[in-house]
């Protein structure tokens, strides 16, 4: 599963990247240019995807929007990562007063619906790139924070952490060296599935317009604008983006379950 996922994500990095060399060359007409071509024109020659209500090629966007989603997803996971893991670790080891305001604080969060979290966050953030990246780093930071507690809380009970603060040790220095080696093992596995859902979460916010601002191509949005014309058999408009949506998620959904599969294997 893991091969396959790598697979489907490799192909959708190398679509990122070719993307704006065909633009460069004319291959592929500016994704926010539509005036001078027909609405709702049927997949052809001159459009291989068709276009949308405002005559925009929906190739073009559904392929500059792999870009927007790898960008924002990967700031998200990122952030989340840097956020969440420092201060679990932190939680775990020290405890105390630290541990019951922070466990508080995530467990609340942690509560909350991630798509509500993730539309309360962009409406108070506004609408960008950096600041849909931080209303998902936000969702996703109590996870990394919850994992990551729980394994340091166990692994500062183990016997060589023990003989390490007895030879004056400080609590950075086993932070270092032995908790942070412990808990990273299990952090790939819900990186990746964090990475899948931040996707669809993503294109949620699009499509309820809270996400990017209109002159970013984006899938969720154009899902939205895509529901006026379905019921006229237009279906092209919410094909392509819809379906560039759900192979990057199985992808990315693959990937992690082939490393939790592994992990298990490994363990056994």
């Amino acid at each position: 599963m893991a091969r396959w996922g790598i697979a489907i994500v490799a192909f959708y990095i190398i679509l990122a990247i070719i993307t704006p060399l065909l633009s460069n060359v004319g291959i592929l007409p500016d994704p926010e240019s539509g005036l001078n071509n027909p609405v709702y024109s049927s997949p052809s020659l001159s459009h291989w995807c068709g276009t949308d209500r405002l005559g925009r090629d929906v190739c073009s966007r559904t392929l500059e929007g792999i870009t927007v989603a790898l960008k924002v997803v990967f700031v998200a996971v990122t952030f989340a990562v840097l956020v969440g893991v420092p201060l679990g670790m932190l939680s775990g080891y020290l405890g105390g007063i630290l541990d019951r305001i922070l466990v508080l604080v995530m467990d609340t969060l942690y509560t909350v619906p991630v798509l509500l979290l993730s539309v309360v966050m962009a409406f108070v953030l506004g609408r960008g790139i950096l600041n849909a990246a931080v209303a998902l780093c936000v969702v996703y930071v109590p996870q990394y924070f919850r994992l990551v507690r729980n394994q340091a809380a166990q692994v500062k009970s183990e016997l060589y952490v023990e003989a390490a603060k007895s030879m004056g040790a400080g609590p950075i220095w086993i932070i270092r060296k032995y908790l942070l080696k412990n808990v990273l093992s299990s952090i790939p596995v819900l990186l990746t599935m964090n990475a899948a859902d931040a996707v669809l979460v993503l294109g949620g916010l699009g499509f309820l317009g809270l996400g990017l601002p209109e002159s970013i191509p984006e899938w969720g949005s154009d899902l939205n604008m895509a529901l006026v014309a379905m019921p006229t058999g237009i279906w092209w408009t919410a094909l392509y983006p819809g379906f560039a949506m759900f192979g990057l998620v199985v992808g990315l959904s693959l990937i992690g379950e082939g490393l939790e599969v592994l992990m298990n294997v490994n363990k056994e």
